[in-house]
């Protein structure tokens, strides 16, 4: 429990947390933001470190001076597209074991819900699932699970990473340090976090109607 409360107070103040990190590691802050991003995409039992609030938070802090908005962008863009390419092969060389609840580190209902994701959105699940927490984590890990085709993967991979990382740069970068955000950051990184799980609550209700109506309708 105080490991979860740490957890959720690190996400929601990722602005104090990043700027003690900037103060004490300088130009070395770029390096732990790359690692930080890499682990989040490209490790499956990562999926609750923070990835849209801390680039958001990160392009807040380059809008100051304190950090490069370029290399945020080129550096966690490139971590992102390496994550998720580990994460591809993990999954593929664990293969259909992973849906088994055997592999004791692997939360099987994630699975199954980044399953049915895909299933819904095809190929263009590894480009959305960028922007959906914990989704994001098990999307490229599921694909290789799957199987599926490394050219397919790699493209929507790259496309993926870069927009993901690009959008929140330059939201944090433009929006960060309008006084409102800054009085109120958390609430903006709760914002964030909620908008990012619009998609999987839409499917979820989605899902549960389709249970509904196929229950309702009579058995040939």
């Amino acid at each position: 429990m105080d490991i979860l409360l740490q957890l959720v107070n690190f996400v929601l103040h990722v602005d104090v947390y990043l700027n003690d990190i900037i103060t004490q590691y300088g130009a070395w802050t770029l390096a732990i933001l790359f690692v930080i991003i890499f682990l989040e995409t490209g490790v499956v039992v990562t999926p609750f470190l923070p990835g849209d609030s801390l680039i958001f938070a990160a392009a807040t802090f380059a809008a100051r001076g304190a950090l490069d908005p370029l290399a945020i962008f080129i550096l966690l863009s490139v971590a992102a597209f390496l994550g998720d390419t580990a994460n591809y092969w993990i999954g593929y060389r664990i293969g259909a074991k992973a849906y088994t609840g055997e592999v004791r580190w692997i939360k099987k209902e994630y699975m199954e819900r980044t399953h049915k994701f895909f299933e819904k959105q095809g190929g263009k699940a590894i480009f959305l699932a960028r922007f959906v927490p914990i989704i994001r984590t098990f999307a490229p890990f599921v694909a290789g699970v799957s199987r599926m085709p490394y050219s397919f993967f790699v493209r929507w991979n790259l496309i993926g990473g870069i927009t993901w990382v690009g959008i929140f740069t330059l939201l944090g970068y433009f929006f960060g340090n309008i006084p409102f955000v800054q009085k109120n950051f958390e609430l903006v990184i709760v914002a964030i976090i909620l908008i990012s799980v619009v998609p999987i609550g839409i499917e979820a209700i989605k899902a549960r109607q389709e249970i509904r109506k196929s229950k309702m309708e009579p058995e040939g």
